[in-house]
């Protein structure tokens, strides 16, 4: 769970700057404990007083105003029974931008489940001296060490080349290995057609691939910029080096070329038979790397997991694939999808149309629907003021009563913002929300403002 230091937390009757010390606030407004994976509501009370919707509605018209053009919808409801408290528009259909992580994520850890983790393999290869990486669907790899109590760089090349070498040299290997890279998992083409160039040459998105290193970034500590554009080739490139570094004090020499495996040149492999695996690690978990992806609204990572969850339902792990495997997944899941409109699974394509009403839905189920596994979504809602692509914003007089307490999934495209997520009102009250705002004027910070002052507004909410 997000850990809030007390310095963090803020009372919803504050009123001003915050001061250096926090007041003592109540349980149901701090870390939300009560709300993770496997385990219930219980300390909040069923009988605290729900809000009324003409109260909540004066509250929120009065923020919810443009800067500029474009129009604003959204829609709240009482998480425990579903009542709606707000409507304004919320059953039209809006470009949701990043909120569309929020469908992945239920997808993700209902098709593949929290607790999976994806296999990066190495295999004997097809030809005499010849290794094969096998991506199996992490692309959080790290170039070194495995790191067990981190998601990103849980598994770490460097272990699996030791691991291999270990092996080879066990085998009586001779030297002379090279590294094919097997990236077959994933099928048609690795760009969505419905992405803007711009997007993909500003490092927004990459070719996707079953394997990559830092989520396809050279960096795992720089986030922006251009990405790799074959993170296939290069984990290979980077798994070849910790090889002959692993296989130096054991005399084999690795080949400075990395090719790309090829089942039709496979020999035997290509007629049926199993490789043997010589070596492998495994990824943090689903549950951990959605969290992740929404925490730090990672568009790779998205949409390598909305393939993933396509694979482990028996479809294609492509695009549509994906996009076809989110729909299947929230409807079975009870959300209503018949209006939905899909063209990728992480909100980056313009084509997408969803509704502030099904996200409101969406969030429902994940903090109280009968289907637990969805609770291991909580701890990648991002803490107003504390984490993720909120840590930045409730720090002033119209939102800081706000912060630590507003947990949203946030959206952002040229004219595009919204913000889905819940709040524990100042009755102890949980209200699931989301507020989209389309055709927007580029660029108007008060557009972001309006939805935080709406947020917090519910977080303040008595409302009757």
């Amino acid at each position: 769970m997000v850990a809030l230091p007390a310095g963090w937390l803020i009372a919803p009757a504050f009123i001003g700057p915050p001061p250096v010390t926090a007041p003592q606030v109540p349980a149901w407004q701090q870390a939300p404990t009560t709300l993770s994976a496997g385990q219930g509501l219980e300390p909040l009370q069923d009988s605290a007083p729900v809000p009324l919707p003409a109260a909540v509605t004066a509250q929120l018209d009065s923020h919810l105003e443009p800067d500029g053009g474009g129009t604003f919808t959204g829609m709240v409801q009482d998480a425990l029974t579903g009542q709606v408290l707000y409507d304004r528009g919320g059953s039209e259909n809006r470009i949701p931008a990043s909120n569309m992580k929020l469908l992945t994520a239920v997808a993700a850890l209902r098709a593949i489940g929290p607790e999976h983790r994806f296999s990066t393999k190495v295999l004997a290869g097809p030809g005499p001296d010849q290794v094969t990486l096998a991506g199996g669907g992490d692309v959080l790899l790290g170039a070194g060490e495995s790191a067990p109590d981190q998601v990103m760089g849980h598994a770490g090349l460097a272990s699996l080349a030791a691991a291999t070498v270990a092996v080879l040299k066990d085998q009586g290997a001779a030297g002379g290995v090279t590294v094919l890279v097997d990236d077959s998992l994933f099928t048609g083409p690795n760009l969505n057609p419905a992405w803007e160039q711009g997007d993909v040459a500003a490092g927004e998105v990459a070719p996707l691939f079953p394997l990559a290193l830092n989520s396809a970034r050279f960096d795992p500590a720089v986030t922006t910029g251009p990405r790799p554009q074959d993170s296939a080739v290069t984990a290979g490139e980077a798994f070849a080096a910790q090889l002959k570094a692993a296989g130096s004090a054991a005399g084999f020499t690795v080949a400075a070329g990395v090719g790309r495996y090829s089942p039709s040149g496979a020999g035997e492999v290509a007629a049926g038979a199993e490789p043997a695996v010589l070596a492998e690690v495994r990824s943090a978990t689903v549950g951990e790397q959605v969290d992740l992806m929404l925490q730090s609204s990672d568009n790779y990572l998205a949409e390598v997991l909305g393939r993933m969850a396509s694979a482990a339902s028996g479809g294609p792990a492509s695009n549509e694939g994906a996009t076809a495997a989110v729909r299947t997944q929230l409807a079975d899941a009870g959300i209503p999808t018949d209006t939905l409109n899909l063209a990728d699974v992480s909100g980056l394509a313009l084509g997408n149309q969803v509704s502030a009403r099904q996200f409101a839905e969406v969030v429902r189920a994940i903090t109280t629907g009968p289907d637990t596994r969805l609770r291991e979504a909580l701890d990648g809602f991002p803490v107003a003021g504390v984490t993720g692509t909120l840590d930045a914003r409730y720090g002033n007089d119209a939102t800081v009563r706000g912060a630590g307490l507003v947990r949203a999934k946030t959206g952002t495209l040229n004219s595009v913002i919204a913000l889905s997520g819940y709040v524990v009102d100042a009755d102890g009250r949980l209200l699931v929300f989301s507020f989209i705002g389309n055709g927007l004027t580029p660029g108007a910070a008060g557009n972001r403002d309006a939805l935080d002052r709406a947020a917090t507004a519910l977080a303040a909410c008595g409302c009757r």
